[in-house]
C-alpha cells in the first residue's frame, strides 16, 4: 500500500510543560543574538550619532549626508548648520544631515584665556 500507517500519541500529562520549553528555548536563543548581534550595537552607534551632532560647533570641519565638505560658520536654533564650503559660499543645512565630523575644534578654556588676561597686565 502506499499509504502509511499513522499512529495515536499518548495524552502528555506531566510531561507537557517540558515539552513547551523544549519548544521556545530555540526561538529564546534566537532573539538574544539577534539582540547582541543587531539591535544593541547599532542603537549604540545611534546614540553616538547623536551626541556627535549634537556637539557640533562652529570650526568643526564637518562632511554632510550628501558628500559636501565644509566648515561650520554658525549653529543656528531649530536643528540648522551654515556651513562654509568655499570662499564666500555659505550653506544652510539640517543638523541631522551631518554625517561625519572630519575635525574639532578645541573650546577656549577660560582658565587659560584669565591667564593671558594676567600675563598682559604683567607685562604693562
Amino acid at each position: 500500500m502506499l499509504i502509511s500507517t499513522a499512529y495515536a500519541q499518548a495524552a502528555g500529562g506531566a510531561g507537557a510543560t517540558g515539552d513547551l520549553l523544549q519548544t521556545f528555548l530555540p526561538l529564546i536563543l534566537i532573539f538574544a543574538v539577534f539582540y547582541f548581534l543587531i539591535i544593541r550595537p547599532q542603537s549604540k552607534k545611534m546614540k553616538q550619532q547623536r551626541a556627535m551632532i549634537d556637539a557640533i560647533r562652529r570650526g568643526d570641519k564637518v562632511i554632510t549626508a550628501g558628500g559636501i565638505i565644509g566648515t561650520v560658520a554658525k549653529v543656528k536654533e531649530g536643528g540648522e548648520v551654515q556651513i562654509d564650503i568655499a570662499e564666500n559660499v555659505r550653506i544652510t543645512v539640517i543638523q541631522s544631515t551631518i554625517a561625519n565630523v572630519l575635525s574639532r575644534t578645541e573650546p577656549a578654556d577660560k582658565a587659560s584665556n584669565d591667564s593671558k588676561k594676567e600675563d598682559k597686565k604683567t607685562s604693562e
